[in-house]
């Protein structure tokens, strides 16, 4: 990969990352919900990192999301899971390493829900939390979407000892735009029977 390619890579994580931030200082949830998809979408049609075929960037009108809920933000109790290495597939020909290090928690409405958490088996490391639910392959992208990507700087923090799983910040990994991307996919664990409308949208280019 180019230089330039590395540097714009390192230019789209600092912003995620620096997005991310402000939206944990954000108080009014609603408003920093706002704010990242703003933001996303000045991303996406003018980053070179675009996830977006550059044709599309043109047109490019913003990405379709599921309305905000209030319920959909859950604070989620970790405990440590048994140690398990795990080859997990992506929408290319190999898989990636990721080590399962903890299950996280939660109640989604009248459901109690796990969803477990993998380390990214590489140098720094990361913390990756997909998820798939029964919206998938209708109204949400069939493989999966993602909660937390910490190497990205996708996190959206702690509440005291609880993890934040914000479902309305669910957003579709880049290879659902553009097969040039390799992805990780949800893994079976953490796919959930229930219906998760909020976040991202399938076809939401």
């Amino acid at each position: 990969m180019p230089i330039e390619d590395h540097l714009a890579l390192a230019d789209w994580r600092r912003r995620v990352a620096d997005l991310y931030g402000s939206v944990r200082r954000e108080p009014d949830l609603v408003q920093g919900w706002m704010r990242w998809r703003t933001a996303r979408d000045a991303l996406f049609r003018e980053h070179p990192q675009s996830p977006l075929p550059p044709e599309q960037r043109v047109s490019f009108g913003g990405l379709d999301y599921f309305d905000h809920q209030p319920s959909a933000r859950v604070l989620a109790t970790v405990t440590p899971a048994q140690p398990q290495h795990l080859e997990i597939p992506t929408s290319g020909e190999r898989p990636m390493s990721f080590d399962r290090v903890a299950t996280a928690h939660f109640t989604l409405g009248d459901n109690e829900l796990d969803l477990d958490c993998y380390w990214l088996d590489s140098y720094g490391g990361g913390l990756f939390v997909p998820f798939r639910d029964a919206t998938g392959g209708s109204e949400t992208y069939g493989a999966g979407r993602y909660l937390l990507d910490t190497v990205k700087g996708a996190d959206l923090g702690m509440e005291g000892e609880r993890l934040i799983l914000d479902f309305n910040f669910a957003y579709n990994p880049s290879c659902s735009y553009d097969s040039r991307w390799v992805c990780p996919l949800a893994p079976p664990a953490n796919h959930l029977l229930v219906a998760v409308r909020a976040g991202e949208r399938f076809g939401s280019v």
